[in-house]
């Protein structure tokens, strides 16, 4: 695009909603813009709010994997009770030679045995498994913050849309309401020459069957406009108040398709997205090969025994060791298995980058496309509504002096009215497809846009709980 189209484009940007300005009444104090709109939508849209706690669970993942560098403590209490009884007796004779039991000695014990056991193991090495989950969770928290951006985009695109859905469907129903005023006034007008014999009976019927025609399309006009501002509710939270009409943000838009294209194969989440999902599979392949190397522990335990009885005792004993694993054939082949799985769906990883830069490109050059005929369909509109307008006014008055027909006058109404709707939507649809553009590139985000909101930073939580070693509180209070 030259710099001189650039200059016709932001000029005719300047106009391009003046149809949806004009549509409406005056706009009261506390009306709101697009920005406004996606300013409430980065806040309160649950998707984006999911898409970053999705994040925020990312995160935990890379404390989790840090937790194979450290030791592992644990302590044994052990307590017992034991009691016994015991007695001997001799067996003897009465003066009278029966036999009885002559009393002997008796006994009894009791032992209350404790014991506390500490131990403590720690890894020495275990074929870089620990280095490579921890590398392989750093990739997952970057695919996480790459799919926050993607439902950004999303949610913003559809904000933006729903609020230049609103401004279209209130402007095509006061366009509906005008025509019905205007063929309610023509009907009026025909009845009365009807009265005085200028006209026939088909002349009146022509004008009802147009006037009911536009009722009916006015009705339907009234229920788009519900439907738009219940997509509204849902993109945004809450129900739309007076919307002011807002602007392309065609400014932020390169100048060329070739750069469209560029910016998006380098800069889309979606891309680079799937870039860091390959490289965590990749870590996954030496993860699943950590199987078959060795694994070498240290491990060491100290116990404090004590046993209370007649006379009591205690003890104190403590180990230290270091085991050395070497897998021959562990679980019947399966970390075999498991490798080759691995590495299948690594290959499948980088097809799906090509994927999605294949995805971007059509979107780019779909949107790109669709911006452009935009832009000529308003010029189109724009000069078939004038020239209809110069239509309609001659056609009335050569109604007036009999050289037309009533079927003439409300055709060409009609032909008016649906110009002037087909500008409104065009409007639109060059206001939402800016939006597409920019989206398609991977630029449509908050800090692009310039929101007045505080901007959500993905890394201040991961700084916050990656040394975390113990606590079970999140960073916010939980």
């Amino acid at each position: 695009m030259t710099g001189a189209t650039r200059s016709r484009a932001g000029s005719a940007a300047a106009v391009s909603v003046a149809i949806l300005a004009l549509s409406l009444t005056a706009p009261p104090a506390r009306a709101q813009s697009i920005e406004q709109t996606l300013v409430q939508t980065y806040r309160n849209n649950p998707d984006l709010n999911a898409a970053r706690a999705g994040v925020r669970v990312a995160n935990e993942g890379v404390p989790a994997a840090l937790s194979g560098y450290r030791p592992s403590v644990s302590a044994t209490i052990t307590a017992a009770g034991q009691y016994s009884e015991s007695s001997v007796g001799a067996r003897g004779t009465n003066s009278n030679g029966v036999p009885v039991t002559v009393a002997g000695s008796r006994s009894t014990s009791r032992l209350e045995p404790r014991a506390a056991t500490l131990s403590v193991t720690q890894t020495l090495y275990d074929g870089n498994r620990t280095t490579n989950t921890v590398r392989q969770a750093d990739q997952n928290v970057l695919v996480a913050r790459e799919t926050l951006r993607n439902t950004e985009q999303t949610v913003l695109l559809s904000a933006a849309t729903a609020h230049m859905n609103v401004l279209r469907e209130q402007a095509v129903l006061e366009l509906r309401r005008r025509n019905v005023e205007v063929l309610r006034e023509q009907l009026r007008a025909t009845r009365d020459r009807f009265n005085v014999g200028e006209v026939t009976r088909t002349d009146v019927a022509l004008a009802e069957s147009s006037l009911q025609a536009a009722i009916a399309t006015a009705t339907g006009a009234e229920s788009d406009l519900a439907n738009a501002r219940a997509v509204y509710q849902q993109q945004v939270g809450v129900l739309p108040a007076r919307l002011v009409p807002a602007r392309t943000v065609e400014r932020l838009l390169p100048r060329t398709l070739d750069s469209a294209i560029l910016a998006g194969q380098t800069e889309h989440p979606s891309i680079i997205g799937a870039r860091h999902g390959a490289d965590a599979q990749m870590l996954q392949v030496r993860i699943a090969e950590s199987a078959l190397y060795p694994t070498l522990g240290l491990s060491g335990t100290v116990t404090r025994a004590a046993e209370q009885a007649v006379t009591s005792g205690q003890s104190l004993t403590a180990s230290l060791g270091v085991t050395l694993t070497i897998p021959i054939f562990a679980n019947g082949g399966r970390d075999f298995a498991t490798i080759r799985q691995a590495k299948e769906t690594y290959g499948q990883r980088r097809i799906q980058i090509e994927t999605a830069a294949a995805s971007v490109r059509q979107a780019v050059m779909q949107s790109w496309a669709a911006l452009e005929a935009a832009r000529a369909q308003i010029q189109a509109a724009e000069v078939q509504v004038r020239s209809q307008e110069i239509a309609v006014n001659g056609i009335r008055e050569e109604y007036k002096v009999g050289q037309r027909t009533i079927i003439d006058v409300l055709n060409a109404q009609q032909n008016l009215t649906e110009a002037r709707v087909a500008l409104v939507r065009a409007q639109r649809d060059r206001v939402v497809l800016s939006y597409s553009v920019l989206s398609a590139m991977g630029r449509l985000n908050a800090p692009r846009l310039a929101l007045q909101t505080e901007i959500f930073d993905p890394t201040q939580h991961y700084n916050q709980v990656r040394d975390q070693w113990i606590g079970l509180r999140t960073p916010d209070g939980r």
